[in-house]
């Protein structure tokens, strides 16, 4: 195994998670990395996907910020921890994201993207673009960070 990306996540409203932010955006990474340990590669990369929300949270979905700024946290610890076993691990921190399978109200997309330096939400190719790097060669001196893909939200 010499790729993983923990892509999973919840976005639940403070009023709706009983847990499930912390179980899926922290605990369940943690536990597939476990599971996966024995099976990686030297060279492997370990993909978070996070949130700019870790850094800047938002608003009725606070659980949602703290579970993915855990994530970071653990990202960080992880690279650390994993690093003399040649393991990188790093995440990914997304803006706004167009969902074409859930898409957003348009005056909810207006809002993001006059929020946005670029002027535009983000589509998922722009995600996959940093994934592939990051699990590339050229990004084998590159652990324990965030990469932030926002198009510049909230600068």
């Amino acid at each position: 195994l010499d790729v993983i990306v923990n892509n999973a996540g919840a976005l639940l409203t403070d009023a709706e998670d009983k847990g499930l932010n912390q179980t899926v955006n922290v605990a369940a990474p943690m536990a597939l990395l476990d599971a996966a340990l024995p099976h990686l590669q030297r060279s492997a990369s370990v993909i978070n996907i996070s949130s700019v929300n870790a850094r800047l949270p938002a608003m009725g979905a606070l659980s949602y910020s703290a579970s993915k700024a855990a994530l970071e946290i653990w990202t960080r610890g992880a690279a650390k921890t994993l690093g003399p076993k040649g393991i990188r691990v790093n995440a990914i921190a997304p803006g706004a994201i167009e969902r074409p399978e859930s898409p957003r109200p348009p005056d909810l997309v207006k809002a993001f993207v006059e929020m946005t330096a670029l002027g535009r939400s983000g589509v998922p190719e722009d995600i996959a673009k940093v994934v592939r790097f990051l699990a590339s060669d050229a990004a084998g001196f590159i652990t324990g960070e965030v990469i932030t893909v926002s198009g510049g939200y909230r600068l």
